[in-house]
């Protein structure tokens, strides 16, 4: 009974886990992903790197990502509220 008990309790982890990936990959800038397609690589490669940069440099990719990040929601920003001769 407590094996069965045990492996519902793992169920349950592995199902939050799996709700906060989700969760962080919703809520990220998309940083990444922009930058896997401007240059034509994949999203999860650029992460890994990221997360190695920072690693061995102790935290200065951070603060590029965070300032790509910006510069993306601005230009956002910017394009959302700008109108166009045709939508007037």
């Amino acid at each position: 009974m407590q094996l069965y008990e045990s492996c519902i309790l793992v169920a349950i982890e592995v199902k939050m886990i799996k709700a906060i990936l989700r969760f962080f990959e919703k809520q990220t800038f998309g940083v990444c992903t922009w930058l896997g397609d401007k240059l034509h690589m994949k999203s999860a490669q650029i992460r890994l790197f990221f997360i190695y940069a920072s690693f061995l440099t102790l935290g200065s990719p951070l603060i590029v990502y965070l300032h790509m990040a910006f510069v993306l929601k601005i230009k956002e920003y910017i394009q959302s509220s700008r109108t166009r001769v045709w939508d007037l």
